[in-house]
Formats: structure tokens, sequence, C-alpha cells
């Protein structure tokens, strides 16, 4: 609809908002009204008219099979159409069109925002079915013919009525008529079910369904304003009603106003106590996953401390050594399981964690390198991050952290050594999809003859198995041009 009306008409951006609210809520009419619901713009020379938008009804047979958004009729062809626009009002076909051998009833609803006129909605209802109509049908007309009026005088559509969250109610979910008192005139037999289900064993009929709401709702606490100012028909406004043994409705208000006194209100309710059930399941689960991950990162960082203390009791420095990077592997893997306890799904924001382990290894290697100079250490190494991984899932998170623990600790053991050089820069970046990670510094290089593809110590071992196996990525080490090396790797970062 965007498109068309900025490319074929005049209308302001102020009316194409009015347009989309009416589309928002039109479905209602639709509903109502048992017709197909078109819209049509004026043209920019106003010679034309242009469908912009179409709905067909739930409740009964459509007068369109055909798509007609982006179809175009000059003026003059569509007489009601002609007349609606220039004259402000509704205008009815005394006589059914015939469209294929069936009978459709048409109508002309003028859209008018402010005082100006902006759009038609064409009104069409299939009567190949046409039979007596019943109190239901005859409700629904009328709120129908009021909501239709409100539309051609401006009053309707009502911005700020709908909080546009799930379990919206529809005509057909349950539909209630109140007058301007705020008793019920007429519900709907799915309405009268959806306050059965909520535990009401009284009359719907001459009830003031304020009161009544409010009743069914005191037992959860104090009385909501918002409810009981919906449930009366005397705020345009959604709003959810729970009582104590589980049950859920949803309700939504429509104060009418044809002529502009309020005259009632249509009232739609819709039966949610499954899908609350649902939410709260979900809740559950996600406080449950996210305990575990606490859990484990709790495990971990036991498990760590012991190595941690079997390392300091070791003379020996190869094994000292190995338990310090088995200390390094369960601390990376110990960070992702923290940062995913505080998510409520399944992703992270993984430059948080990026930084963490480029905080851990700097840690771990300046402590190496103190104990190694006695103390001493040459100019120290700052690392950095460049770029942004972005967001990724715990599938990717997990050994993607345990890749970049290997490849900075590889960094500073065999590159940047003895003050071989300062500088060790991360870089992330995202395109289509897929991530491309380098790690560089300016240290010793590689050594002659060295092919990352089969040599290496456990670390490399690590990282290609992780990369290749579990991230489905390429992995490649090179020589930096000015000394030092370029570490490579990239895959879908799904």
């Amino acid at each position: 609809m965007n498109d068309l009306v900025r490319e074929q008409t005049a209308l302001q951006p102020e009316d194409l908002e009015w347009l989309h609210l009416i589309v928002a809520d039109w479905q209602i009419i639709a509903d109502l009204s048992f017709a197909d619901l078109v819209l049509w713009a004026p043209t920019a020379d106003e010679t034309q008219y242009v469908a912009v938008a179409q709905m067909r009804p739930n409740t009964g047979p459509t007068s369109y099979v055909d798509d007609l958004v982006g179809h175009v009729v000059p003026r003059g062809r569509r007489p009601l159409l002609d007349q609606a626009l220039d004259e402000g009002r509704i205008v009815r076909e005394g006589d059914p069109e015939w469209r294929e051998a069936v009978p459709v009833r048409v109508e002309a609803v003028p859209v008018r925002r402010g005082d100006k006129v902006i759009a038609v909605i064409a009104r069409n209802t299939n009567l190949l079915t046409a039979r007596t109509p019943s109190r239901l049908e005859l409700t629904y007309l009328q709120t129908a013919s009021d909501m239709a009026q409100m539309i051609a005088t401006g009053r309707f559509p009502l911005p700020n009525s709908r909080s546009h969250l799930d379990a919206m109610p529809r005509v057909g979910d349950g539909m209630l008529r109140l007058d301007a008192d705020g008793l019920v005139t007429y519900a709907s037999p799915n309405a009268v079910s959806v306050f059965h289900r909520m535990g009401l064993n009284t009359e719907l009929i001459g009830a003031h369904l304020g009161k009544l709401c409010a009743e069914m709702a005191v037992s959860i606490g104090p009385t909501d304003e918002a409810l009981v100012e919906t449930a009366s028909g005397r705020k345009a406004r959604d709003t959810e009603l729970a009582n104590d043994r589980g049950n859920a409705m949803r309700l939504r208000s429509i104060p009418l106003r044809p002529a502009g006194e309020r005259i009632g209100a249509l009232v739609l309710v819709r039966d949610v106590t499954e899908l609350r059930r649902r939410d709260r399941e979900l809740m559950t689960k996600d406080a449950t996953i996210r305990e575990i991950h606490h859990r484990v990162k709790n495990n971990l960082q036991t498990v760590a401390a012991l190595l941690r203390l079997q390392a300091r009791r070791l003379d020996e420095p190869r094994g000292k050594a190995a338990l310090q990077e088995a200390v390094r592997r369960v601390g990376s893997i110990a960070i992702v399981h923290e940062t995913l306890s505080q998510t409520l799904d399944e992703r992270v924001n993984f430059d948080e964690i990026a930084d963490r382990v480029l905080s851990m290894v700097m840690d771990f290697s300046a402590s190496s390198l103190g104990n190694t100079y006695g103390g001493a250490a040459p100019e120290p190494v700052r690392p950095r991050r460049v770029g942004s991984f972005g967001v990724l899932g715990a599938t990717v998170a997990t050994p993607l952290a345990m890749v970049l623990t290997e490849l900075l600790q590889n960094a500073f053991e065999h590159g940047l050594d003895g003050g071989a050089g300062t500088l060790l820069e991360v870089t992330a970046q995202r395109v289509g999809g897929r991530l491309t990670i380098t790690v560089v510094d300016d240290g010793r290089g590689l050594p002659m003859g060295f092919d990352p593809h089969t040599a290496g110590n456990l670390g490399l071992q690590i990282v290609r198995t992780l990369v290749q196996g579990e991230l489905g990525g390429e992995f490649d080490m090179r020589q930096r041009d000015g000394g030092g090396t370029v570490v490579s790797l990239e895959f879908a970062a799904g």
C-alpha cells in the first residue's frame, strides 16, 4: 500500500498513516458486514482510482476471487465512488450488480480525515446465499453500519486503541454489543461460551459488563481501572482479564459514535487460557535453561580452580603449563555459559565474550611472562578487538570461544614471547550471513616450512577440529607483511 499511495496519489504521509490505521482494523468491519472491502484512493490527477488494499470476510462468501490491489479504474466508471468522494457520504446501490452470475450489493463509504475525504471503501456483499438474517447477523450488520458511519464522519479509526499484542480478539471469537450505559444488549454464542469458561453462571444479557468483569477478576487483586473502562465500552482499548483458576480472557472495546454521541460499544472477547498456559510453560523452560547454564558455569569454575591448585603443586614445567592451558580452555567455556545464563534465548552477543576471552588470556599470559622473566616482563602487549561478531547461537559461541582462546594463547606463546612484538588484533566482520575473523600479531612469524593444516601443537589441532568440524568453516595461517602472523577463519554465522 505504501508504494501505491506514494507513487500514484497525492496523499500526504498523515493520510497514509490514517489509511494504515483503517486497514489494521478493517477485518472487523469485513466480518461484521459479511462483505469484501476494497480501499480506493484517487490518483494524483484525480482522473482515476487505484485499489490500494483489499480484505475478504471470514464470515461469508467473497465477492472477489481475484486480487484487486493495484487495479486502476477511471473516474466515471463506478459512479458510487465518485458520489462518496465528492459528497462525503455513504452511497448505496439500489439494485445489485451481477458479477459472473453472482448478485453483489455495493456500497461506497468515504474515508474522512479531518475535513477532507481522502479515499473510498467499496463494500461488496455476495447475495448468492441471501436468506432471512438471524439475530446475530442483524447485530453484526447494525454494528458494521455504525462503524461505516464513523469512518465517513472521521471518527474511526481510533489511534492508540490497540496494544498490538498477541491474541487480539476477532469477531468470530466472541462479540458483544453494549448500550450507552455499558449494559449487554447482545452476546454471540461464542462470547457466551468464553464467559462460561471464565466461570460465569449468570445471564450476560442485561448485565453491566464492566462490573461483571471486575467481579470475575477481583480474586487476583485490586480492580484494574483499565479493565472496567474497556469492558464498559467507555474507552477504545484492549486489555486482559484473568481469575485465580488460571483462566484468561482478552477483551477489546470499540465505542460506537456514528453521530458523535456514544450510543454503545462493540466488545470483542477471546479465550486465551491455553495461550497463557503455554506462555507460563515457556517461561518456566527458559528459567530452567538459564539455571542449567548458571550451574554449568559454576561447575566449570570449580574444575578450573582445582586444576589451578594442582598446577601450583607441580614443579615440572611441562605439567604445570599443560594444567594452565586446561584452566584457560575450561575458563573460555565457562564464560559462554555465564553469558547464556543471563539471556532469554540460546543466543548471545559474542562481542562481550570475545572481550572477556581477550582479558582472560592477557592475564594468564602476563602472569606467565612475569614468572619467566622474574617479574620484569618485556613491553606489554595490548590486544584489541576491531569490528563486531554480532549475536551468535550457543552452538556457535561455545566452539568459537575455545578457538579464539587457542589462537590468542598461541600468539602470546609462539609469536609475541620474549617481547618479540606488541601488536595483537582480533578483527570480526559479518557479510551476507558469514563471519570472517582474523587474528594478527607482529611477532616472530611462522617457522620455515610450517604447514598450518597439518603441523602445530595441540592448540592448533583443537582449532582445526572445531573450525572444520563444529563450525563448518575454513581455517588458514600465513606470514604477515612486515613480520608476524595472520590467522583467518570464516564460517556461517547462522
